[in-house]
C-alpha cells in the first residue's frame, strides 16, 4: 500500500506539471457547441492540452463532485478498503435529516458493519451523502471537521488555487467552492488511485450486507447508462461523477475515449432551476459534455506541427569551401491537438536565428529557435540545430584573418603612427637639408669674399 501511495504521489507531480504546461501551450479552440454550463474545462489527457474552456478559473459550487476528493482522502487513509469495515451509525446519518440529500440506502442497514469499499460504491455510483458522512466520521476519528481539513490540505497539495471544502458531500455552503480547472486536477489524481475508474464506470450493482437485505445502486451518470440514460447516453463515456444542487446547478466530471484519444470534461453550473424556482428537467451539464466530446472526436486530431526530419530554414555560412548555407532542423518533433481540416498555411513558424554563421559548425549545434503558432496561439518553441557538420577552409580562414588584422583598429593605429612618423621624418629631413644647404651657401659666400679680398691686395 505504501508503494501505491508513493506511485500515486509521483503521478500527482506529473499530472500537475502536465496541466501547468497546458496553460502555457494550450490550444484552446472555438466551437459551435453552445454550452449552458457556466464553467467548462476540457483537456486531452493524452497530451495534457486544453482544447476548450469557459470561465475555467471562476469559483463555482461543486455539489456532489465534491465526493471525488472524499474518495481520495478515504483511499489514502485506509490501507485495505475491501476488508476494513465501518459501523453504520444512525446518529451520523441523522445529521442529514431535512437536507434533501441524495442517499444510498444505508439507513436500511443501521447498526451493521459495511466495508469501506461498499461505502465508496455508495459514494460514487449512487452519490450517497450518507456514505460521505460515514466515511468522514470514520477516518476523522469521530470528527468530520478533521476529515474536511484533510480534504483542504490535499487540495493544496494537488495545486488547486481556488478550492475550499466545508463538507464531504457537497451540500451547499457559501464557503464551499472550487473551479473547473481545480476539479480537473482532482479528477486526474483520483484516476491514479485504486478502484476509482472501475467504480466510476459501474452502471449498477447491489449493496449486500447480509443475505436478507440487498439494495440496488444505480449510477447517476446517464452518459454511461445505456438502459436509463436516454438521449444523454454516450457510448464512449467511461465514467465520472455528477452533482446537483439548486445553487450549484447541474455539474458533471467525466472522461471519454474513442479512436485512441481520451478527453476529460468538467462542466459546472448549468441551471437546474429557473427564475421561478421550478426545476429544469434537462441536465445541461450532460448535454454540454456529450456535445463537446462529439465535437472533439469528430473535429480534432493529433498532428505533427514540426518534424525533426524536416528542415525549417537555412542560414548563410562563411569560411566554408564551396558551401554558402546550412540547413537548420528542429531538435525534436512536436505534435499537438489541432482541427482535422486545418490548412498548413494556418501554422505559423517564426525563427529566431543569427544573420549568418561562421565555419566550423558541428551537426547538432543549437543555432536558434523556432516558435510555432496557430490562430495567434503559441503552441511550442523548439531549438533549431545544424543539420550537418561544415568544416572550415584553412585558406579562407587565413585570408579572412589577414583581412581582419588589416582592418583592425590596432593595425589602423599602427599604420597611422608609421605614416605620422614618416611624415615627421620627411619634415625633419627637409628641415635638415634646408639648413645644410644654407650652411653650404654661407660657406660659399664667405669663400668668395675671402678670395675677393686677396685679389684686391
Amino acid at each position: 500500500m505504501k508503494f501505491k501511495r508513493f506511485l500515486a504521489a509521483l503521478l500527482t507531480v506529473a499530472l500537475v506539471f502536465s496541466v501547468m504546461s497546458v496553460s502555457a501551450s494550450a490550444a484552446v479552440f472555438t466551437t459551435n457547441v453552445e454550452t449552458t454550463s457556466k464553467a467548462v474545462y476540457m483537456v486531452n489527457l493524452d497530451t495534457g492540452i486544453t482544447v476548450f474552456e469557459k470561465n475555467s478559473t471562476e469559483k463555482m459550487y461543486p455539489a456532489s463532485t465534491t465526493k471525488i476528493m472524499t474518495y481520495i482522502v478515504t483511499v489514502e487513509n485506509v490501507q485495505d478498503v475491501k476488508n476494513t469495515k465501518v459501523v453504520i451509525e444512525q446518529e451520523v446519518l441523522d445529521e442529514l435529516l431535512g437536507t434533501g440529500s441524495s442517499l444510498s440506502g444505508l439507513e436500511y442497514f443501521s447498526g451493521q458493519a459495511v466495508t469501506v469499499y461498499d461505502l465508496l460504491n455508495c459514494l460514487m455510483i449512487k452519490s450517497g451523502n450518507d456514505a460521505a458522512l460515514l466515511l468522514a466520521n470514520y477516518i476523522g476519528g469521530g470528527s468530520v471537521q478533521k476529515f474536511i481539513d484533510m480534504m483542504n490540505s490535499k487540495a493544496q497539495e494537488l495545486g488547486c488555487k481556488n478550492t475550499h471544502f466545508m463538507n464531504p458531500h457537497g451540500l451547499h455552503d457559501e464557503n464551499h467552492y472550487t473551479t473547473a480547472q481545480d476539479l480537473a486536477l482532482i479528477m486526474q489524481y483520483a484516476q491514479t488511485l485504486p478502484d476509482f475508474n472501475e467504480i466510476c464506470s459501474t452502471v449498477s450493482t447491489y449493496l449486500s450486507i447480509d443475505a436478507e437485505k440487498e439494495y440496488p445502486l444505480i449510477t447517476t451518470n446517464h452518459l454511461i447508462d445505456k438502459v436509463n440514460g436516454g438521449d444523454y447516453y454516450y457510448e464512449y463515456c467511461k465514467g465520472g461523477k455528477t452533482g446537483t444542487t439548486d445553487e450549484a446547478g447541474y455539474c458533471l466530471c467525466s472522461t471519454a475515449s474513442n479512436g485512441g484519444y481520451t478527453y476529460m470534461c468538467i462542466a459546472l453550473g448549468s441551471p437546474s432551476v429557473n427564475a421561478h424556482g421550478e426545476e429544469i428537467e434537462t441536465n445541461g451539464a450532460m448535454v454540454d459534455t456529450k456535445a463537446l466530446y462529439q465535437w472533439a472526436f469528430d473535429g480534432l486530431e493529433l498532428k505533427t506541427v514540426i518534424d525533426e526530419k524536416k528542415p525549417v530554414c537555412e542560414i548563410p555560412i562563411a569560411l566554408a569551401w564551396d558551401q554558402d548555407t546550412v540547413q537548420l532542423v528542429p531538435q525534436g518533433s512536436f505534435s499537438t491537438i489541432l482541427p482535422k481540416d486545418i490548412e498548413s498555411s494556418s501554422i505559423d513558424i517564426k525563427t529566431d536565428i543569427p544573420e549568418t554563421l561562421t565555419a566550423p559548425v558541428l551537426e547538432g549545434n543549437i543555432i536558434g529557435t523556432a516558435t510555432v503558432s496557430y490562430a495567434n496561439q503559441e503552441l511550442c518553441t523548439v531549438n533549431l540545430i545544424a543539420a550537418e557538420t561544415v568544416e572550415r577552409s584553412k585558406m579562407l580562414y587565413f585570408l579572412e584573418s589577414a583581412k581582419k588584422i588589416l582592418h583592425s583598429q590596432w593595425m589602423i593605429l599602427a599604420i597611422s603612427i608609421v605614416v605620422i612618423l614618416f611624415i615627421i621624418y620627411i619634415i625633419i629631413t627637409q628641415i635638415y637639408n634646408s639648413k645644410k644647404k644654407k650652411n653650404r651657401q654661407m660657406k660659399a659666400r664667405k669663400k668668395r669674399r675671402s678670395s675677393s679680398k686677396r685679389e684686391n691686395n
